[in-house]
């Protein structure tokens, strides 16, 4: 068993809301099931709960900043209905092909290190999970324990990666945090 995380990075697209590919309307924003349960499991553990995320469509002009925001806004609005919450998001607008190379973007740590300094995190364990080896990676540089979440959008050397590394691989959210702080008693 791994030890209790002191914080939980997550993956937004595919990992707590659907993947629909360039999110860039709040009607699009849906939670995949089981979700929102799994981040509130967490808040009551009281586990922070921060998300980081790679928004290259606004860099590649898909989407504006402003779009991106809302849908951020609309998620927690949803979150909050279920008795949940994100303690902080942070995302990286980039993508090297267009805006050049940055710190930010994952599997870089930038994003994870200053959520660390900017919110005074315990990263004496922390734990990641996402839908792309690139979500989890950080652990390698940042040390905590890495989860996959094996969804429709994982490409299939993502997860051969995670196995080669013996990476947690789950089917949902859910199940990730069942990994880490052990299944729900009824």
């Amino acid at each position: 068993m791994t030890p209790t995380p002191t914080v939980v990075f997550l993956d937004r697209d595919g990992t707590i809301i659907r993947d629909a590919s360039y999110l860039s309307r709040v009607e699009d924003v849906e939670l995949l099931p089981g979700a929102a349960h799994a981040i509130a499991r967490l808040n009551e553990v009281a586990i922070p709960v921060i998300v980081i995320t790679n928004q290259s469509g606004i860099a590649r002009g898909k989407f504006t900043v402003k779009q991106y925001l809302l849908t951020q806004k609309r998620l927690d609005e949803f979150l909050s209905e279920h008795g949940a919450r994100i303690d902080a998001t942070y995302y990286c607008p980039d993508h090297p092909d267009f805006s050049g190379p940055c710190g930010c973007r994952k599997p870089g740590t930038g994003l994870f290190e200053r959520a660390a300094l900017e919110h005074n995190l315990d990263m004496s364990s922390p734990a990641y999970i996402g839908d792309r080896w690139r979500d989890i990676k950080p652990f390698h540089k940042l040390g905590g324990t890495p989860i996959l979440i094996s969804g429709p959008n994982t490409p299939r050397e993502d997860a051969d990666s995670a196995a080669r590394e013996v990476v947690t691989v789950v089917g949902s959210l859910a199940q990730a945090v069942d990994a880490l702080i052990g299944t729900e008693q009824p």
